[in-house]
């Protein structure tokens, strides 16, 4: 199985991205998770330029990114809340899975209906940097439910 994690965000080399690479060494042994982050000129200056300009900057460089033979999801707020079990069955139907984080302003919703699946990790607002923690953990405890290893416990 494939995990493919898709940040609007510049990589950083602080301690946050150190538990990003302990969890996806952790889930190595289940799947293979790649992190891609994304962050261009274009987007700079879409996101100085208004909401709608910054949602299309991402739209533009996530479209290319949806594949039809892959499970696409999508992080929203307003998507739909999943505890870990139901998270974990996400991964039971198919070989990839794609997950995608929007910038500062979110997705536009031609962007959200293209993805499989929208679905929201709390109803609280994160920094992005969290927001990729909480995903990565959760993506691990959901690799184990699936293969019944009691790190769930």
């Amino acid at each position: 199985m494939k995990i493919n994690i898709y940040s609007i965000m510049k990589q950083s080399n602080d301690e946050f991205e150190k538990l990003v690479n302990e969890f996806v060494k952790m889930s190595s042994k289940y799947a293979k998770v790649q992190i891609y982050y994304i962050f261009n000129k274009k987007i700079s200056k879409a996101q100085t330029l208004s909401e709608d300009e910054a949602k299309k900057s991402y739209s533009e460089v996530y479209e290319p990114l949806l594949k039809n033979t892959s499970l696409n999801i999508a992080l929203d707020v307003l998507g739909k809340k999943l505890d870990s079990f139901k998270f974990s069955k996400l991964f039971e139907n198919s070989s990839e899975v794609n997950f995608f984080i929007g910038g500062a302003y979110g997705f536009e919703r031609e962007f959200l209906n293209r993805c499989h699946r929208v679905i929201s990790l709390s109803d609280l607002t994160m920094a992005h940097k969290v927001a990729h923690l909480v995903l990565l953990e959760q993506v691990f405890r959901g690799l184990c439910i699936k293969n019944n290893h009691p790190y769930h416990k």
